[in-house]
């Protein structure tokens, strides 16, 4: 596989979130994540769905959520997960582990970049912890992948067992919808300390 690179100056570092209507989790990881970083990050943050319901809405009651927190999915639809998503991101975040296995079985290569939301955040924990003077000094870009690089590796590290998927609160209570937010919330939480971390 190639070793991602920083992006130019003129293009911008991509990360693709994945569930599977794209209508709860990989909007709420998209939006999240996207207001995490801030516009100058030099990072896209995109999202689609393995089953997507094409065309729908980001589901209301997390709408109301993602609104509340700062980052107003107004405007979204829902998009179905292609080869040419896959090809085109640095890092794929999944809600699932099945979600994982269905973008690497789209793209074998993606292998190496493609990790569930909570397994990427445990992975980057462990790897932040380990760098030492390795670490890069600045830019979110240069630190995905660098992180991207190592992430693999550390996967027999983790805490076994190991908690990988988040739960889908489609067709569910209010509560369930938030009980989601707050996960991918405090995951994304995690990895913004850890990439603006001097």
């Amino acid at each position: 596989m190639t070793t991602p690179q920083a992006p130019a100056e003129d293009e911008r570092w991509s990360v693709l979130t994945v569930c599977t209507g794209n209508v709860c989790r990989s909007p709420a990881m998209e939006y999240l994540l996207r207001a995490a970083l801030g516009p100058g990050a030099g990072v896209e943050v995109r999202s689609a769905g393995t089953r997507a319901l094409v065309g729908r809405p980001v589901e209301p009651p997390m709408a109301r959520l993602l609104t509340a927190a700062g980052a107003d999915p107004t405007g979204f639809a829902a998009r179905g997960l292609t080869p040419a998503d896959v090809a085109r991101a640095d890092l794929v975040l999944t809600a699932e582990k099945a979600h994982r296995s269905a973008v690497v079985a789209l793209q074998p290569r993606a292998l190496r970049r493609t990790f569930t939301l909570l397994e990427f955040v445990d992975l980057v924990v462990l790897a932040r912890a380990a760098a030492g003077h390795d670490w890069p000094t600045q830019g979110v870009p240069e630190r995905l992948v660098w992180l991207v690089a190592r992430a693999p590796a550390l996967r027999p590290q983790r805490p076994w067992p190991a908690e990988d998927d988040v739960p889908d609160p489609y067709g569910r209570d209010d509560a369930c919808f938030a009980a989601t937010a707050g996960r991918v919330g405090a995951a994304v939480a995690t990895l913004r300390a850890v990439l603006l971390d001097s």
